[in-house]
């Protein structure tokens, strides 16, 4: 449980970095976009003046005495003003709606006016336009239109554009993560598998071995079946664990004896208070890929946390069903219940609500059951205080 929730505080760790990296950018470049817009409208105000300054001395209308009344130095700073607009979209227009001028805007020939036209709706949703007076009469005046560059407007989109490749390096990396993560528990898996096998082949031997000599000796029968029993059992959890990490062979098994073994099994090691029921016909034939070993474990894994989230007391049932090219086994229990917070939890390595316990078995079975046979393991229904049950699909 605590290396489940330190996994999951990590994650929303960096669930939160990444919001904060996202929203301080985003507030950062609307502070700086609208510094922007505000510097663009004063070099269009400046601009507007100059337009105006030139009007006024008639040098838009090729007026000689207007171009001696300017001192050469100002003319030329007016016009080094206008000349430096070299991004802002700009439209001037005459009071009868006709364009007077335009900068910064891109059309083919032939297309001035149409490109125009669309232009200006634009600037009008953009800003209210600059009025430049060119006398004291009320009708002498232009509009100035414009919008904000090129430039300015790539910087709006520019949070955006960083949050998505925050979130794409995000994902790889945790992506990256999770695999490495899952690698290592492949490792730790098949290393700790392998060696419980190798581990338990010498007093697996041992035991056979005194069992010929019980058989010598004058000794209860009934006796030595159950130790033989018990030794076959310990042999076939040997092969169960030195098949973790190597593909499994699959056979095409009748899954209801497997079943019906596991039960038997379970029966003859569980308190008497706790009742196996079997919802599904014994006569049906239903064959498919299995690895009996492991998916007999898998069964045996889900009896036992329900034996003990019954506290030894209830009924398990197992029931068996066919639906189109898949078959369905549910295991439900009278126990405590999943609560749904955890119903994805409850199969991670480590996870378990026992004082006592690894937390391994779900995290096996789900293996044993996607991994290796291709099938889905989840819980179907679970309700605090009534029960569970778990299901299992199996491709035929």
């Amino acid at each position: 449980m605590d290396i489940y929730l330190k996994r999951k505080r990590g994650k929303i760790l960096l669930l939160l970095v990444a919001v904060l990296i996202g929203v301080a950018s985003l507030l950062y470049t609307n502070w700086l976009t609208e510094k922007m817009a505000n510097e663009e409208r004063k070099k269009v105000e400046l601009w507007a003046e100059a337009t105006k300054r030139l009007a006024e001395s008639g040098i838009q209308n090729g007026s000689q005495a207007g171009v001696e009344q300017l001192n050469t130095a100002y003319l030329t700073l007016i016009q080094s003003i206008l000349q430096q607009n070299t991004t802002i979209p700009v439209v001037i227009v005459e009071p009868d709606g006709s364009f007077n001028y335009d900068a910064n805007i891109s059309f083919s020939e032939g297309r001035k006016e149409q490109v125009l036209s669309k232009e200006l709706e634009k600037m009008k949703t953009h800003a209210e336009p600059i009025r430049i007076n060119l006398s004291e009469e009320d009708d002498d005046y232009l509009l100035l239109y414009y919008r904000e560059s090129n430039i300015l407007r790539n910087l709006r989109y520019y949070p955006f554009v960083q949050l998505i490749v925050i979130v794409v390096f995000i994902i790889a990396a945790y992506s990256a993560f999770l695999a490495t993560q899952r690698a290592e528990q492949n490792q730790v898996w098949v290393g700790m598998s392998k060696e419980t096998a190798h581990q338990l082949g010498t007093p697996i031997s041992s035991l056979m071995a005194w069992i010929e000599i019980l058989k010598l000796q004058d000794v209860d029968q009934g006796l030595i079946e159950e130790f033989e029993k018990d030794t076959q059992r310990l042999e076939k959890i040997t092969e169960r664990f030195s098949k973790i990490g190597s593909k499994p062979e699959l056979v095409p098994t009748h899954i209801v004896e497997v079943l019906n073994s596991t039960v038997s099994y379970l029966k003859t090691r569980s308190s008497g208070k706790v009742r196996f029921e079997t919802a599904f016909p014994q006569e049906e034939l239903y064959f498919i890929p299995l690895n009996a070993a492991l998916f007999s474990w898998v069964i045996e894994n889900l009896c036992k946390n329900a034996i003990d989230a019954m506290d030894n007391h209830g009924t398990i049932t197992l029931g068996l069903r066919e639906k189109e090219n898949t078959v369905i086994i549910d295991v439900t229990d009278t126990g405590k219940g999943v609560p749904k917070s955890q119903f994805k939890t409850i199969f991670q390595p480590g996870y378990s609500t026992k004082k006592r316990g690894w937390g391994l078995g779900l995290s096996l079975a789900k293996r044993i059951i996607e991994n290796y046979h291709q099938g889905k393991i989840f819980i179907k229904w679970s309700e605090l205080g009534k029960g569970t049950t778990f299901r299992i699909v199996l491709n035929k």
